[in-house]
Order: structure tokens, then sequence, then C-alpha cells
């Protein structure tokens, strides 16, 4: 009579928490918004050398944290395409675009948004249209992915 719900929604709603306890600790920490890609940013650059451990403690607990859950699942798919130059070419286009708009979905979505900032909106407004867009162009009019 009653169908067993994915868990996909259950996992996405966890994802969501971490990421919004994850900015909260950090601003409450450091006085500073998280923005994963200026976090990276500053690394690449060196403009983050004063605080290059806190840095890279937060860039390992990203990678980290999704092989730790790994067995608690028994099938990850994002849905992603399997072709890789197109996985580099986007990798590419969101990391000028993160600099572009001096933010990403973390700074601008998770964070900008929860404080109301009216530039986080605008920006998480522009990035979600230009995501959606991308993926209609490529992979419903091109056919590409």
């Amino acid at each position: 009579m009653f169908e067993t719900l994915p868990s996909d929604w259950l996992w996405g709603l966890t994802g969501g928490f971490l990421i919004g306890t994850g900015g909260a600790v950090f601003l409450l920490a450091n006085g500073r918004i998280m923005g994963a890609s200026g976090i990276l940013g500053g690394l690449i650059d060196g403009s983050g050398r004063s605080n290059w451990g806190e840095r890279v403690a937060f860039l390992l607990g990203v990678f980290a944290l999704p092989l730790l859950l790994l067995p608690a699942t028994d099938a990850v798919d994002t849905h992603a395409t399997t072709n890789l130059p197109i996985l580099i070419a986007a990798g590419l286009c969101v990391g000028i675009g993160t600099r572009m708009a001096n933010g990403c979905t973390s700074g601008h979505g998770v964070c900008g948004i929860s404080r109301l900032s009216l530039r986080g909106i605008v920006a998480t407004v522009f990035y979600i249209l230009a995501g959606g867009l991308t993926v209609a162009l490529f992979r419903h009019l091109l056919g590409v992915i």
C-alpha cells in the first residue's frame, strides 16, 4: 500500500543542514562569511597566507566528509556527465564566474540570503538562471551532456 520514499531528499536536507551550520560556525568563529571559492581562491592567489591552516582544514573537510559518508549509502548518483572535457570546462566556467561575482553558492546563496544581503540575493538569482539556461542549452537543445 505505501511505497518507501527515496532517501535523496533526506541526504539533501542533511547536506543543507551541514552547510548552514558550517556557515554559522565560520561566521561566529571568524567574523567572516564562509565562501568556498574565497577560501580556495585565497590559497591559490596567496591572499590567505595569514590563515592558511584554517582554509586547508575547511577544504579537507569538504572533500573528506563525503568519503566518510560513502559507506552509509548504497549508491551515489550525481547525474553529472561522464564526459571529462565538459566537466573540466564546466569547472573552469564556475571558477571564473565565482571570481567575477565575488562569491559562490555558499557565500552568496547560503550566507548572503540568510543575512538578507541584496547583493547575495541578486547574485544567487543570476547564477541559478545561468545554470538553468546552460543545462537547457547544452542538454536539451544541443544534446551534448
